[in-house]
């Protein structure tokens, strides 16, 4: 075959490709960027592309309202019901004042759960390893008997080692090494989109105030709902993690315990699920230093402020 035709083929695959995509103009607040979507979208792509444009500038946990520019009047108006994208238009987002409260529901059928760089060369240095192993463990086995879909990274593997071995890996719908802090990759995005009607993660690992506070903040940039497990995440320094965890909080982020997930997955005794999950939790988690006097009391005067 010439080297013509080939190329001639070329041109006419990519006309065909860009026959589907329409230019549409992304304004945020004072922010605009020309882009395109395909032909057809709705306002959940918009949303999407809205979020990976501006998804550092985009606050989700407020009410967020989708408009387009009307010609007949001379302004934007919001996005009628059953909008798609079928010719060029200008889109804007507009963040309305009030704040949307987290309420921090978990169901499986929209739950994803992320083990974040559980590995051998880290045991030495993480302070409480092994019990963070331990409640690791329980997530991951609460997670096969639910069903719910469980995504592991590896800092850099070939330095700093595979996951633990105590941590079963059975069924990981993605096990993937990395070079960056966020596990928020483009694999890991492929897989979310993979798994219909995900909205929450529930966040697990080291270190707290690296990893696991980058991870959680790139997905809730991404309007996903985080949720990271105390008693399975911890850092070199127990000042980093109480810190990040005090951020985490601030932003939005749910911090909780691996025994208050477990159950509100299953949410009632008479779940068929409830006994296996009730023999996971039967034995408290460990009762270690994660939770310092200093911590605890902080804590308490915090609620007591209230």
């Amino acid at each position: 075959m010439s080297r013509t035709s080939v190329d001639s083929r070329s041109m006419m695959a990519d006309a065909h490709s860009s026959s589907n995509l329409v230019p549409v103009l992304f304004s945020f607040s004072e922010l605009s960027r020309p882009s395109s979507v395909p032909l057809g979208s709705g306002s959940e792509v918009l949303i999407q592309k809205f979020l990976s444009i501006y998804g550092h500038q985009i606050d989700v946990h407020r009410k967020l309202v989708l408009q387009c520019f009307s010609e007949e009047w001379g302004q934007y108006v919001d996005l009628p019901k059953g909008f798609t994208v079928t010719e060029r238009c200008r889109l804007r987002l507009v963040p309305l004042q009030m704040h949307i409260t987290t309420l921090g529901n978990l169901s499986p059928a929209s739950t994803v759960f992320f083990c974040c760089d559980m590995q051998e060369r880290f045991r030495p240095a993480i302070k409480y390893f092994g019990d963070i192993i331990s409640v690791g463990q329980r997530l991951l086995q609460g997670a096969r008997i639910l069903g719910i879909p469980v995504v592991v990274s590896e800092q850099y593997p070939k330095g700093l080692g595979s996951t633990v071995q105590e941590m079963d890996l059975t069924g990981a719908k993605l096990v993937f090494p990395k070079t960056k802090f966020s596990m928020v990759l483009p694999e890991v995005e492929a897989a979310l989109a993979e798994i219909p009607g995900v909205r929450s993660v529930v966040l697990f690992g080291v270190e707290t105030h690296v990893c696991i506070q980058q991870t959680a903040l790139d997905l809730i940039g991404r309007g996903f709902e985080v949720h990271i497990v105390a008693d399975a995440t911890s850092s070199r320094s127990m000042m980093d993690r109480m810190f990040a965890l005090e951020r985490l909080a601030r932003a939005g982020i749910i911090v909780t315990t691996s025994e208050s997930v477990l159950l509100q997955l299953v949410a009632d005794k008479e779940h068929p699920k409830f006994k296996e999950i009730q023999n996971i939790i039967k034995a408290s988690a460990p009762e270690s230093g994660l939770l310092s006097k200093s911590t605890a009391r902080r804590t308490c005067t915090s609620v007591a402020d209230r």
